[in-house]
């Protein structure tokens, strides 16, 4: 799995929730945790000292948790230097937080957080925060669809982060209500669904088995990001997991995505992951 996590700070509170998230994750992997932060051209003093005095704590809570860390500070352009990093300390998985003024573009577009998802040369974990005080998740709502990007990476993810927190994982996948034939449509009944299970489900159900990972899982016709987020409200999960490819990322610059939807509507924090390591 991931021996090396590095996580990006900024002068954003969001930010310093995000590197706990990698924090406890690396605690619970054994793993080397990075901490950076890349200040801007002309950043103001007073947003350095505050992405600095985070990168302070966050190394402390590391030593008192017996995490080895690394702490790096860089001056430039954030995309340019953290990918830098990646290659140069051979980093597995980038967590990085979506910033406020993100949430006014479609999907983020042009943003420091969808560029380092986009070109960062290892998987990357966006993360977007909405309760800041909530970094201990006991219930992980993990929607999926019929294909999925690297299988064993994205279960493997979902694994150790339920592991970490001693999470249960809600699965939700959405089937097509109906299916077309030369007589019309025929409606299909909801164990028919849970009998067709797609091959790339079933195998990551199959993976988190393997890792003893308590889960439930729930079939509801019609899949869009509006029932996700519904679901998430009204179950009260603490943490939604999507897995997102490159191709995803920029299909949603052509037409209206779920994951768009849920990373604007989210009721909860969410983590949107861009697996990177073959299966």
């Amino acid at each position: 799995m991931y021996r090396k996590i590095l996580a990006a700070v900024n002068e954003h509170l969001n930010s310093e929730v995000t590197a706990r998230y990698a924090l406890a994750l690396a605690k619970y992997l054994g793993a080397k945790l990075y901490i950076c932060f890349v200040a801007q051209n002309r950043m103001p003093q007073q947003d350095r000292r505050a992405a600095e005095d985070a990168v302070k704590r966050l190394f402390n809570e590391a030593m008192d948790l017996n995490v080895q860390a690394e702490s790096i500070a860089e001056i430039g352009d954030p995309v340019m230097e953290i990918a830098r990093i990646v290659r140069h300390e051979g980093i597995g998985l980038a967590l990085v937080s979506t910033r406020r003024e993100d949430m006014e573009r479609r999907f983020f577009t042009g943003t420091i957080a969808r560029n380092l998802s986009l070109k960062l040369p290892c998987s990357v974990a966006l993360v977007r925060i909405v309760h800041s005080g909530r970094v201990h998740p006991k219930k992980i709502f993990v929607p999926l669809k019929a294909r999925i990007s690297h299988v064993s990476e994205h279960a493997r993810f979902i694994a150790s982060m339920a592991n970490t927190f001693g999470s249960k994982v809600f699965i939700f996948h959405a089937p097509k209500k109906v299916v077309h034939s030369f007589y019309g449509e025929i409606r299909r009944a909801p164990q028919d669904w849970q009998q067709e299970l797609p091959q790339d489900i079933s195998r990551f159900i199959q993976h988190l088995e393997k890792q003893d990972v308590e889960y439930e899982s729930k079939l509801v016709p019609g899949r869009t990001g509006k029932n996700i987020t519904l679901e998430a409200f009204a179950k009260r999960h603490d943490l939604i997991i999507m897995g997102a490819s490159r191709r995803t990322l920029f299909a949603s610059l052509l037409r209206e995505n779920p994951v768009e939807y849920v990373l604007r509507e989210t009721p909860c924090d969410l983590v949107m992951l861009t697996p990177r390591h073959e299966d």
